[in-house]
């Protein structure tokens, strides 16, 4: 359904962009300088002022910033995409409107600013002398598997808002305390073995941690198989789990906006 509809969607995905930086004067330019300040002031506040020590010979803030990129892409969409269907009743009401699309839009629209994110840490990179491979094409791979991971918990949190209007606060908490429960500013490498068995049982440890394989350590994702077995498995669960969620409960929509 989605290639039939992707007219559709990438004309949604254009006036998506469009709208975010309407009225601004610098318009689609506050794209790059947002993650361009972002960056910048982890930087001085890691390297600067806490003196964060490189790990693995690999200057602290390239290894910051690949964890970033992936866990900021996954909370923009799901947290916009969890309005979808609240914020759009217009589309809504009408009874021929995939609503399914709405996610993928936010899908798409949000990969432009990934794709930014991504291109200022390859420059980072470069800047600090850091050697990049060919291993940085995996990113395609780990994207993928967010991509599927978000879009089933989108269908089920933006169906979910429809009905309960504190399903956006509830994701918001969530995604706030998985900010500091996933290993982005610190590595896992730290804790108990056990602790670290606990960890790895949250999804997006395996996207995180493929960012930095990609961009910092070089390594396979095939070296992982172990892990990306069970990451396939729970999200393959929640992708279809979702599509489900949101089928029955879709008719709904309408009657309840």
């Amino acid at each position: 359904m989605l290639f039939v509809r992707r007219g559709l969607i990438f004309e949604m995905v254009k006036r998506e962009i469009a709208t975010q930086y309407a009225g601004s004067w610098l318009g689609t330019v506050w794209a790059v300088i947002n993650p361009m300040v972002m960056i910048a002031v982890f930087w001085f506040v890691f390297g600067f002022g806490l003196k964060a020590k490189p790990l693995s010979d690999v200057p602290f803030v390239i290894w910051l910033t690949a964890g970033m990129a992936a866990w900021f892409c996954f909370s923009e969409i799901l947290g916009s995409a969890t309005r979808a269907i609240t914020g759009n009743p217009h589309l809504v009401k009408k009874i021929l409107f995939p609503t399914s699309i709405l996610a993928v839009v936010k899908i798409i629209s949000s990969s432009v600013g990934h794709l930014i994110f991504l291109v200022l840490l390859l420059a980072l990179s470069v800047f600090l002398n850091h050697s990049l491979t060919y291993y940085c094409l995996q990113f395609f791979y780990y994207y993928l598997c967010m991509a599927v991971l978000v879009l089933g918990l989108s269908w089920i949190t933006s169906s979910a808002n429809v009905f309960f209007k504190d399903t956006q606060q509830v994701v918001g908490l969530v995604l706030r305390v998985g900010f500091w429960a996933t290993p982005i500013f610190w590595d896992y490498h730290i804790m108990p073995e056990k602790v670290q068995q606990i960890l790895k049982l949250n999804p997006m440890f395996y996207i995180v941690q493929g960012y930095r394989n990609s961009f910092v350590y070089a390594e396979p994702f095939w070296d992982n198989w172990q892990l990306g077995i069970y990451f396939w498995t729970v999200s393959l669960l929640i992708f279809f789990s979702g599509a489900v969620i949101f089928r029955r409960l879709k008719p709904h929509f309408a009657d309840v906006i």
